[in-house]
């Protein structure tokens, strides 16, 4: 349980690494408008982006297994995990196959999916991170999809989603860090030892 809770950080940071590396768009010429054009312009411009959006990818595929140690033995628990491997696979196609256009979709769908499978099994006091994550990312994801039918700031909007997606990764790896390590010998998920050790403390 220990090595899955060490593998599920480490991945999950490099994820978000990955994830993250449109920032340096910031110190770069890219010759792309962080404000009129999508954030996936950038793969054309540079393939920095594009490896760093691969290696991103496979990390958070590879933690979804990780995940399955930890998250309950049901079907939320398993969507959660699933969920992030799905947006691992999502965007490690988005990366090298920069001109399907369903892609940018699909990684919001999962991001929502797993926002939400997170409703179902994190404690009372975590389940309010969950619901936030959930609304934001389905406003996100709304001004992205009018942004991009107007033809308007679709850059801007583009950029924020990444960042909201990117919150999401850091609350849900919080929770993996502040979660106890059970006790050595008995099976318990990281919901149930949270679950747990809340009830000690009262």
């Amino acid at each position: 349980m220990h090595a899955a809770r060490v593998a599920s950080i480490v991945l999950l940071g490099l994820g978000l690494a990955g994830y993250s590396a449109w920032l340096l768009e910031f110190f770069m010429q890219t010759g792309v408008s962080p404000t009129d054009q999508p954030v996936w312009d950038l793969f054309y411009a540079q393939p920095v982006f594009q490896i760093a959006a691969g290696i991103g990818g496979l990390a958070f595929l590879l933690t979804g297994p990780a995940l399955m140690r930890l998250a309950p033995a049901h079907w939320s628990g398993r969507l959660t995990s699933v969920s992030v491997s799905v947006f691992g696979i999502v965007l490690m196609v988005c990366a090298g196959v920069p001109e399907t256009v369903v892609t940018p979709n699909l990684l919001s769908a999962s991001v929502a999916v797993g926002a939400l499978s997170l409703v179902f099994w994190w404690p009372a006091g975590w389940r309010a991170w969950a619901v936030g994550c959930l609304v934001v990312v389905l406003i996100a994801w709304a001004l992205v999809v009018a942004s991009t039918l107007a033809g308007h700031l679709e850059g801007v909007f583009t950029r924020v989603q990444l960042v909201v997606h990117a919150t999401q990764v850091v609350i849900g790896g919080a929770f993996v860090v502040q979660t106890p390590v059970p006790v050595r010998g008995r099976k318990m998920s990281v919901a149930g030892a949270m679950l747990r050790s809340n009830r000690h403390r009262k």
